[in-house]
Formats: structure tokens, sequence, C-alpha cells
């Protein structure tokens, strides 16, 4: 099967913040099971519905030989994908975030985060 994706992805745990809007219905704290430029997946405790806006905050950390870089990456997604995982009582749901709205900094940044861990 040939591989569709323009980014590559990496599992990876990074901490998430997801709102619906800043003055909507939810506020959750999760962390990715996998990035890329483009999206993430995560686990999350409630259901949210495909094609929902979402206000996303991301910590990411870049760690080279001589640097290291903490970056708050703030953006915004769709919800693209919608899981059911009964196994997990903490966060019954996962789902697919398509960033529709990223800064082109932000986005290059986690570009270089997902391709130097990939090195490794």
């Amino acid at each position: 099967m040939e591989e569709r994706r323009k980014y590559p992805r990496l599992s990876k745990n990074l901490p998430l913040k997801i709102q619906q809007s800043p003055d909507k219905d939810f506020d959750i704290a999760t962390e990715t099971k996998n990035i890329s430029a483009n999206g993430a997946y995560c686990a999350v405790s409630c259901p949210i519905e495909p094609m929902t806006k979402l206000q996303l905050t991301l910590l990411v950390s870049l760690h080279g030989p001589k640097m290291k870089k903490i970056r708050k990456i703030t953006c915004q997604g769709i919800v693209v994908r919608k899981e059911r995982n009964p196994n997990d009582k903490k966060y019954p749901y996962q789902i697919g975030i398509f960033f529709n709205a990223i800064d082109s900094l932000d986005k290059k940044f986690l570009q270089s985060y997902v391709n130097s861990s990939l090195k490794w």
C-alpha cells in the first residue's frame, strides 16, 4: 500500500490542550499518540465529532548537540476521524486532527522535530 501522507508521522506523546473555541463547551488536557507537521492523533475523554473546529496548544521540545528549544505552538485544527476505544476508561475516544491554520514557522518547527526524532 502506498503512503498518502505528505509529512511523516512520529509516534510520540506531546502535551496537548484542546478547546472547541475560547468561549465554548470544553477544555481538554491530553497528549498526542502521534504527530506530524499536518496533524495529530490523540485520546480524549469525551466524544468530539468529525468536522468540529478546535483551538490547539502543543508543547514541543527540539534537542540537538548544542541546543534545546521548547516551543509553544498554538494553531487551529479540524477533527477528521473519531474512533471509540472501549478498553480505555479514562480516554475512551481517539481523534485524528488536521491542522488547518498553523503558522508557517510553527509548521517548520514541527517538521524539524519529527524528522530529527525519526533519525534516532
